[in-house]
């Protein structure tokens, strides 16, 4: 597992959140809605609404749960109003954390949200506290042994322009302008190259070194936030390994 990469702290994380299909469908959903909502229920021209439906196809979610979760954004069907709020905190050894849900009550998630931090060692900080530490990416994890002529995932990558092209132990990085992310996971896959990992994130710009003790309470309260219906993804700039996850 290759330190100060994004392939190392996803794979730690990846486990337990296959492990909560439904409760991810649900997060899914959420995640349609409010795409459809903003930029209309087409997915050839609502690039968000695209993002959130492969996303979706990824993790095998019913064709039907998809196509009634546009319809509700786009009020074709009734529907709860979700509101997007990110909150920003620190967890044990002041590493940053980024929270970002979808809620239906702006005052339940923010005390609820607030208490995970508290009785998870941390604590929620004000707007902009941390965001600054992170950007908004696309990610493609491809797995090196599943490809391993390096020169044609790279040439694919960035002819598709890609930021940036990159091996971290089993894995090739590739980083793109989210506005790019649909061009560059079409060009990946005319190339016949498929990524184990896909997604528009925030990315820590730099990652933070922690002991093994401390990362074990990072990914706790980690756990605890993910495990909220009202949280979406939550970000981190610890740098976490297998070790940490051995909790």
């Amino acid at each position: 597992m290759a330190g100060h990469s994004h392939s190392a702290n996803i794979a730690v994380r990846k486990g337990k959140q296959d492990a909560q299909r439904a409760k991810l469908f649900s997060k899914l959903s959420r995640y349609i809605i409010i795409a459809a909502r903003n930029g209309g229920g087409d997915p050839d021209t609502n690039l968000r609404l695209r993002y959130a439906i492969d996303k979706a196809r990824a993790v095998s979610m019913p064709k039907d749960n998809i196509e009634r979760a546009v319809k509700k954004g786009t009020g074709e069907l009734e529907g709860v109003s979700y509101d997007e709020i990110t909150y920003e905190g620190y967890g044990s050894g002041g590493v940053a954390i980024l929270v970002e849900t979808l809620t239906d009550n702006r005052n339940r998630t923010n005390g609820e949200i607030r208490s995970i931090f508290e009785k998870g060692g941390g604590n929620m900080g004000t707007p902009g506290c941390v965001g600054y530490l992170f950007e908004r990416k696309g990610l493609f994890l491809i797995d090196a042994k599943k490809f391993p002529d390096e020169d044609a995932v790279m040439t694919a990558a960035l002819e598709a322009e890609a930021d940036d092209f990159k091996r971290e132990g089993e894995f090739y990085e590739v980083t793109c302008d989210p506005v790019k992310f649909a061009a560059v996971q079409s060009a990946l896959q005319a190339a016949g190259i498929v990524a184990e990992e896909a997604e528009v994130k925030n990315l820590p710009k730099t990652f933070v070194d922690v002991d093994v003790e401390t990362g074990k309470k990072v990914l706790r309260l980690i756990d605890n936030l993910d495990n909220h219906d009202d949280v979406q993804n939550v970000y981190t700039n610890a740098d976490l390994t297998e070790e940490m996850a051995d909790a």
